[in-house]
């Protein structure tokens, strides 16, 4: 059984026609178009609503939909699943959330990873081909999209319940693959935090790790028997044109007597994407197994992780106490709504947290030194 599967897809202004007519040669490569068609099936993280209204939550960050028509190009790719918890799945509410389920029901497409409450949006899914079964398992880090337990959104990751939900899924099928929505976007390696958590899933039975949502290729390690994949990167998202965002991979796993897994290098080209040429490929590949090579190193994770979260911890703490007015004159009609959204997501979000956390720990062992 051959499954591949694509990191974040947005349909955007700029190729909304593309998406609404179902030109898929308009949005992908015959390269791209050939590798997805020879695998049995095809994943892709579904990163926005497909809604035809307005109802933007209110959050830090852009409030993404794609009009529901989007679907034509969309059923283009073939997929045979598609993830939603992500961060954006909700933000235009239940509303845009529905509009995306119908749009899929009615289009006889599965999903994973959302519904109309927790129970709903924990649920895995599970491929079944010549005797070999793989359950795949969606959630994601705590910001604005997650369900409760009368609340529609995204499977939140909770190591109470969801390392007990892939142990469980693992019992009834020969492989695991888990579909991990978080990390620090922008970050091509794993925080100490995250290296743990998804050791931790690969204990409980994932056989494959796949991290999305930080906008670019990071590492990868073997662990146990099992594959951990640290950054994806987009599949298909114009929205930036950061060089973060220019490649990306699709994984491609074979299971049969055991598991392989083989990273295939693309590149965005203006608002669509294409396999990358052959020297492409190889100097991000070669970049890859260094990254992939330096995790290893005793400790490199660590002072990489304190130096990265020391560099950005000025931005948070200039959204936290916005130091333009003298501390005594504070008051909690000084802060608007969208301080206190920021506050309660940076400080909620496992990966915002453990920047914020490891900084001031640096930063006071420094002072404590007497160091400056």
């Amino acid at each position: 059984m051959k499954i591949i599967i694509g990191g974040d897809m947005v349909p955007t202004e700029s190729n909304f026609d593309e998406f609404c007519e179902g030109r898929i040669e308009k949005l992908i490569d015959s390269g791209i178009k050939k590798a997805l068609s020879q695998a049995d099936y095809r994943i892709f993280n579904l990163e926005c609503p497909l809604y035809d209204g307005n109802t933007p939550i209110p959050k830090t960050g852009p409030n993404l939909a794609a009009p529901v028509s989007t679907i034509n190009g969309i059923l283009k790719f073939k997929p045979s699943l598609l993830g939603f918890s992500n961060n954006h799945i909700l933000d235009h509410g239940d509303e845009g959330l529905f509009s995306t389920m119908t749009a899929l029901r009615d289009n006889n497409t599965e999903f994973i990873g959302a519904g109309e409450n927790l129970q709903e949006a924990t649920r895995p899914y599970v491929f079944e081909l010549n005797g070999i079964r793989v359950g795949i398992y969606a959630c994601a880090e705590n910001e604005f999209s997650i369900a409760g337990k009368n609340k529609p959104g995204a499977n939140p990751f909770d190591p109470l319940e969801s390392l007990d939900h892939i142990s469980s899924l693992k019992k009834t099928c020969d492989y695991v693959v888990v579909l991990y929505h978080g990390g620090r976007e922008h970050y091509r390696y794993p925080s100490p935090y995250l290296q743990k958590i998804c050791r931790k899933i690969a204990e409980k039975g994932a056989d494959l790790v796949l991290c999305q949502h930080s906008h670019c290729i990071g590492c990868y390690e073997g662990y146990k028997g099992s594959t951990i994949l640290f950054g994806q990167g987009n599949f298909l998202f114009d929205r930036s044109e950061s060089e973060f965002w220019q490649t990306s991979l699709l994984v491609l796993a074979d299971f049969d007597v055991k598991m392989t897994v083989k990273y295939l290098p693309i590149c965005k080209d203006g608002s669509s994407v294409r396999m990358s040429n052959d020297e492409e490929v190889e100097k991000i590949l070669s970049e890859f197994e260094t990254r992939s090579k330096r995790i290893l190193e005793e400790g490199f994770l660590e002072k990489n992780y304190v130096e990265f979260a020391d560099g950005l911890l000025n931005s948070y703490l200039y959204r936290f106490l916005k130091p333009d007015y003298p501390f005594e004159e504070f008051s909690e009609s000084i802060l608007d709504d969208t301080y206190y959204l920021s506050a309660l997501n940076e400080i909620r979000c496992e990966a915002h947290k453990e920047v914020i956390m490891t900084a001031i720990k640096q930063r006071l062992e420094r002072r404590f030194k007497g160091e400056h």
